[in-house]
């Protein structure tokens, strides 16, 4: 299938830009994760670019349709791959954006600016270079605090905000949860943790997948075999750790942001049944006014993976229950 090539003056750049995604795979959607499946690919008509901003290149991709655009933004364990199934499906009403983080998977890995507030002002350079104005947001763990920093920053350039399954450095409950050991891995940084794990990436990522889905799902062996490439590529873990070793200052630059004002766009709450559940409503209704909760049953922290129909009803239905700007 051929990509879009549209050069209408008021079309977005990335429209006279696009070009082939070189991903070989079939694109799996709506299944739930207790079965392997192959790794999911995103339509062929989504183009991929390298995109500056903040001393550092994004990998991102880009597809869809529709003036409207909405940002997907994937965790640790993890890269914008995790989106097929959900870019697909919002694909048919918007322009779907979506980045690898700073350090993961395709993007550059440079040595510092992990803080998610610096993440936020490379994703607005990245729009800006795009020419894309407000977007929604779609969240999941690390994305949900480089994804709460933007609107922060950049309230005005965002329509909504659906956040998933992870707290906020800073936001309580967060003292709570950071004493559980079951987040040992956030103060698992460094020179040490990395010569720990190299080699050995996949043992570690297989930690995640392993305890944080809920019992009886399974993260997909596939995925799991594609991750653990992506994560054992030189430097790759470096860069992943200091996602955590930025939480500190993470944590610091939430709660400044939570005391100067509130976010007032609506915001889709939502938590794995099995993992942060309601707590996720209760985390936003601190740093915002308008918060819906949602608890998808049956699942624990990969959402997606674990519970995709259910998901992806749901963020569709905050997305278009009016229309975005």
């Amino acid at each position: 299938m051929p990509h879009s090539t549209s050069t209408r003056a008021d079309a977005p750049r990335w429209q006279r830009w696009a070009g082939p995604l070189a991903l070989s795979v079939l694109l799996m959607a709506g299944l739930p994760c207790q079965a392997d499946t192959a790794v999911p690919v995103f339509p062929e008509s989504f183009a991929v670019r390298d995109l500056e901003g903040e001393g550092a290149t994004l990998h991102v991709r880009i597809g869809g349709q529709g003036r409207a655009a909405v940002v997907l933004l994937h965790g640790f364990g993890e890269t914008g791959d995790m989106w097929a199934p959900l870019a697909a499906r919002l694909a048919e009403r918007f322009t779907v954006i979506i980045p690898d983080l700073r350090g993961m998977g395709l993007s550059a890995r440079p040595e510092g600016g992990y803080d998610k507030k610096t993440q936020a002002r490379q994703l607005a350079a990245v729009l800006d270079g795009l020419g894309v104005g407000p977007v929604a947001l779609v969240t999941h763990d690390i994305g949900n605090m480089v994804g709460y920093a933007f609107a922060a920053q950049y309230p005005g350039r965002v329509t909504r905000f659906a956040i998933i399954d992870a707290p906020l450095p800073g936001i309580e409950p967060w003292t709570e949860i950071a004493r559980r050991h079951a987040v040992w891995h956030w103060s698992f940084w460094g020179a040490d943790a990395e010569r720990l794990v190299a080699g050995r990436e996949r043992i570690y990522l297989d930690r995640f997948w392993n305890e944080f889905a809920a019992p009886g799902n399974r993260y997909p062996e596939s995925w799991r075999g594609h991750y653990a490439a992506l994560y054992g590529q030189p430097g790759a873990m470096r860069a992943a750790f200091e996602q955590f070793k930025a939480f500190d200052q993470d944590a610091v630059d939430n709660r400044a942001f939570a005391a100067k004002a509130k976010l007032s766009m609506p915001v889709l709450a939502v938590g794995g049944g099995r993992s942060y559940g309601t707590t996720m409503a209760a985390v936003m209704r601190n740093v915002a006014d308008d918060v819906t909760e949602e608890v998808i049953a049956g699942a624990g922290h990969w959402v997606l993976e674990e519970r995709p129909a259910e998901l992806i009803a749901a963020v569709r239905r905050f997305l278009e229950v009016s229309p975005l700007r």
